[in-house]
């Protein structure tokens, strides 16, 4: 079975062709700074390799979306109800699904849903304090990146040999960590939007609710107003006044608020990193991965600066070189990594289960 994998994220576009169950690579491409995921998908090249179904991730479909579908009508709906809670996520799925559909016509569209990993969270890690009706209509913590934090999860047991306590930390334009025990997500950042957790490119992290609502009655603002700027201008470009708020723009900038804003980044790892080894009642293991996390020694160094308390020790060498690997210092009590993220395989063998009927 050929599985067409894309990954859109809200700055990129990954592609892979899988064979399964094999798990032979076809084909891959990457496409960076997308604006328009409809004329990137178009893009695509497969060549002469037959297609038997499109497999993607899908982000935020709500309570009852916490795993992987065939995309039918029920799914689109759930994307559309959720979309508010995810604007930035969920247009990006539904132009693709829709161009999807409209360029392999008859081809299944598989729906890998990112909180599924993250549906192992025991309930007082999900429940936020509010109104009991609010429950109902869905308000608790989903979680994100589940294909990567399960990935990754993986890799580094295969790499290590054991289960461990492991804090896995997805860097990118899109960013959030994940507290990983015996291969289940227990914690994670976001919450019940992407729009939580860490600084994001553009998005927001955490931010008390009550500052929107003084905001809104203040300036008169809408609902959609509110969104639109937090989705587009928040999180590290709206700390650092830099477009786009890319890590790698923000470290060439050389000003103080560029500077400022990866202090912010910084230092909510450094105090997430504390805060799930407190969560899995010790850490044995911290891996970075996403665009910023897997390439940028510079910010895996700042960190871990200042967590020899807990076992964290760079190696400057280690840390400074190139592939999948131990960046820790040796004899360090914490193993420390750099890894890439394969969210197109987890998605493919998601798809494959699903089609199976295994």
């Amino acid at each position: 079975m050929n599985l067409l994998i894309p990954n859109l994220g809200t700055t990129s576009l990954k592609y892979q062709i899988l064979e399964m169950p094999s798990e032979t690579v076809l084909a891959k491409g990457r496409m960076e700074r997308v604006t328009n995921y409809r004329e990137a998908i178009a893009q695509i090249s497969t060549g002469a390799t037959r297609i038997d179904a499109v497999a993607l991730k899908a982000v935020h479909g709500g309570p009852s979306y916490r795993g992987t579908f065939v995309v039918d009508d029920a799914v689109i709906a759930a994307l559309r109800q959720f979309l508010p809670a995810a604007p930035a996520h969920n247009a990006i799925y539904l132009t693709a699904i829709e161009a999807l559909e409209e360029a392999m016509p008859g081809v299944p569209i598989v729906a890998a849903f990112e909180p599924e990993f993250h549906a192992t969270m025991p309930e007082y890690a999900r429940r936020y304090g509010v109104p009991g009706g609010w429950w109902e209509d869905g308000v608790e913590k989903y979680g994100f990146h589940g294909a990567s934090h399960q990935y990754i999860g993986e890799r580094v047991a295969a790499m290590l040999g054991r289960q461990v306590k492991l804090v896995s930390c997805h860097l990118g334009g899109s960013s959030s960590m994940c507290a990983i025990v015996d291969g289940r997500s227990v914690d994670t950042t976001m919450g019940f939007s992407p729009q939580s957790g860490l600084e994001n490119a553009t998005r927001h992290g955490d931010l008390d609710v009550f500052a929107v609502l003084y905001m809104m009655d203040r300036h008169g603002w809408s609902a959609e107003e509110v969104r639109r700027q937090l989705a587009r201008g928040g999180g590290l470009a709206g700390l650092s006044g830099v477009a786009g708020g890319d890590v790698r723009d923000l470290e060439a900038a050389c000003l103080p608020q560029a500077d400022l804003a990866l202090d912010v980044f910084v230092y909510e790892v450094k105090k997430t990193i504390g805060a799930y080894a407190a969560a899995m009642g010790g850490i044995e293991a911290v891996a970075f991965t996403g665009g910023i996390g897997e390439n940028s020694a510079r910010l895996r160094e700042q960190c871990c600066a200042g967590l020899e308390f807990l076992g964290i020790e760079l190696d400057a060498a280690k840390n400074a070189g190139d592939g999948d690997r131990v960046v820790s210092a040796d004899g360090a009590r914490v193993t420390v990594l750099a890894l890439g993220t394969n969210e197109e395989l987890i998605v493919a063998r998601r798809a494959y289960r699903c089609l199976s009927g295994r």
